[in-house]
């Protein structure tokens, strides 16, 4: 028998309003650190992919990420850092800043058919809904979700003119709440739902794959809901049919999310970072409006990474993150395009964390 799951993960949306520990300001010294990092890793002359933690001095920023790893897999499971200097950097210089950061945290992983490893989160002409849908290069309402890998970054370089509204929800409190009024449909919530890859697939991967949306092993909790990719795989003729009961267990994770009880919202501003561990928090973005001039359209980064130390996953999650192992590269969208200098970044990330690779 199942039963509520107690952690500091498992928060409601008045918890975190009233502790605040959501938002981490940064002090003066911190920021001069990472402008220092930044000159030290722009001297150094190395090209990205090649950079690791040793080239990345971090000061008396360090604490910081101290802090925040700790949040993201013993805490409330995400935190926003403000104060970076995103407005006064050109926006290489962000992308580099962002990267440099993330070598500390974890091994970045590719997002889609390109095998990007950076994104640009904007509107660029994309489409949400459908087999081929993604939602960071679009200005939709995004449902709730979880990215494709342990731990996502965003950074924000510029806001848009109206909209835009960053939302999160505990995927654990809302996992509580089912269990409490609907038990049937957390059973359901168990077992697997067919995920369609938006066709970005690798040449080696089936069009789509069986996950569950929630699973437990050795005592820790993962849920993976991407209700888009689960929608589009019924546009397949050869993929699992959702039931009715299917859809009201998928509804009510939407639903209980959307609630004023859940639901956490925050406006991030330029150079705010956030980080989000996706096996405990489900997040969200409002529609939003942008401004006309090109040069003030709203612009996020994207990051995601395999951190060390991470949570034991679920032999159901293997088909789509490879790896199910603690402290092993995992998660991605493979894409289309992993070539020799990808491999090696991997490889070098890893070493440099400790983690075992999983090469593609």
């Amino acid at each position: 028998m199942r039963s509520p799951i107690n952690h500091p993960s498992a928060w409601r949306a008045a918890d975190i309003a009233a502790g605040g520990h959501w938002l981490r300001p940064l002090s003066g010294p911190e920021v001069d650190a990472v402008a220092a990092m930044l000159h030290s890793v722009r001297t150094g002359g190395k090209a990205m992919l090649e950079l690791t933690p040793d080239d990345v001095p971090l000061g008396a920023f360090a604490p910081v990420l101290t802090e925040l790893t700790d949040a993201l897999e013993h805490g409330i499971g995400f935190r926003t850092l403000r104060g970076l200097p995103a407005e006064r950097l050109s926006v290489d210089d962000n992308r580099l800043l962002f990267w440099a950061i993330g070598t500390h945290l974890g091994v970045a992983r590719p997002q889609g058919k390109a095998s990007q490893l950076m994104s640009d989160v904007r509107a660029a002409g994309g489409e949400y809904r459908g087999a081929g849908g993604r939602g960071y290069n679009t200005n939709a309402e995004l449902d709730y979700h979880t990215d494709g890998t342990d731990v996502v970054g965003l950074y924000c370089l510029r806001t848009a003119r109206s909209g835009g509204i960053s939302r999160v929800a505990s995927s654990v409190a809302i996992h509580n709440e089912i269990l409490h009024c609907e038990p049937a449909l957390v059973e359901r919530l168990f077992q697997s739902f067919p995920h369609n890859r938006q066709n970005e697939e690798a040449a080696d991967e089936p069009p789509f794959y069986l996950a569950p949306v929630y699973s437990f092993r050795d005592g820790h909790f993962a849920a993976r809901y991407i209700r888009n990719h689960i929608r589009a795989s019924q546009l397949r003729a050869d993929t699992l049919r959702l039931t009715d009961l299917d859809h009201r267990a998928l509804d009510i994770v939407q639903d209980l999310a959307e609630t004023d009880e859940f639901r956490f919202d925050m406006v991030l501003q330029p150079g705010d970072m956030q980080f989000v561990n996706n096996h405990v928090v489900i997040h969200a973005r409002t529609h939003y409006e942008d401004y006309d001039e090109p040069e003030r359209k709203r612009h996020l980064l994207r990051l995601w990474l395999s951190v060390p130390h991470g949570r034991p996953l679920c032999e159901g999650l293997r088909d789509v993150y490879k790896s199910v192992e603690p402290n092993t590269v995992r998660g991605g969208f493979k894409g289309q395009h992993v070539g020799p200098a990808l491999r090696a970044y991997q490889a070098r990330a890893a070493a440099a964390l400790g983690m075992r690779d999983t090469p593609y």
